[in-house]
């Protein structure tokens, strides 16, 4: 089974501004007339979801999450003015094809890539448009390195033995070879840096990069893990070395 962690969609929704503010550069790259229909692959707590609403106002917007936590969000944000589903991206079937699907933040939680681009394309018309971000190779290294540290010692590391996590940070090149398999007529991604540094690294962590980690311990170590994190990264405060990778694709 894949491993999943869970959300709270609600203090990610607080939190999550800087994944906003990513999301909206994302957006800016999807070429829309108003009328389209437009899946959110990862939708989360609606923050982007609702900036593309207003993008497509005769349209049709469709945000999809694995996590309820999250949909629950983006139902009370966003109302009755998108249809939210809670599926796995890398299985789903919402029985419909778009003119182009957005995604921001979320294809590195998806262990199979396969997988998952092949469901995109089968929810795409053809010449549609994949327009998406996560994290790529390299993503977050300074965080990942200090967590593993901290997870070789007592008390944590009976917790952790064996563990790899759920991330898959790909390659440009492999998701490039990947869209192609999948039946995509072009293909173009690339990688960037987008460092940003948390007003509050403690919970920003503990919901945004650590979570996964901390899935894995009681209650009365999540706390403990995260300071040491923060500690091993020089901080408060301390910046999170964001490499995203970048998406365009046409169907």
């Amino acid at each position: 089974m894949p491993e999943v962690r869970s959300w709270h969609g609600a203090t990610y929704d607080r939190l999550s501004t800087p994944m906003e503010a990513m999301g909206r550069e994302v957006l800016d790259r999807l070429p829309l007339e108003g009328d389209e229909t437009v899946i959110d692959a990862g939708c989360g707590s609606g923050r982007v979801t609702e900036a593309l609403i207003e993008r497509v106002p005769r349209g049709r917007v469709i945000g999809v999450d694995a996590s309820a936590s999250m949909i629950d969000a983006a139902r009370e944000r966003l109302g009755d003015r998108a249809e939210l589903h809670v599926a796995d991206l890398s299985t789903f079937d919402l029985g419909t094809t778009a003119d182009a699907i957005l995604s921001t933040a979320t294809f590195h939680w998806i262990a199979d890539h396969g997988a998952l681009l092949a469901r995109l394309r089968a929810h795409l018309r053809d010449g549609g448009l994949l327009v998406a971000q996560c994290g790529g190779h390299g993503n977050i290294a300074t965080v990942h390195a200090a967590a593993r540290e901290t997870m070789a010692t007592a008390p944590f590391a009976d917790h952790f033995d064996g563990w790899r996590g759920p991330w898959n940070f790909a390659t440009p090149e492999d998701t490039e070879r990947g869209l192609r398999a999948a039946g995509f007529a072009r293909a173009k991604a690339w990688l960037m840096d987008r460092p940003v540094t948390p007003d509050d690294p403690h919970a920003y962590l503990t919901e945004i990069n650590l979570g996964a980690h901390l899935g894995r311990l009681p209650d009365e170590l999540r706390a403990p893990f995260v300071d040491e994190v923060i500690e091993r990264l020089g901080g408060p405060p301390i910046t999170i070395d964001y490499v995203r990778l970048n998406i365009d694709a046409v169907a």
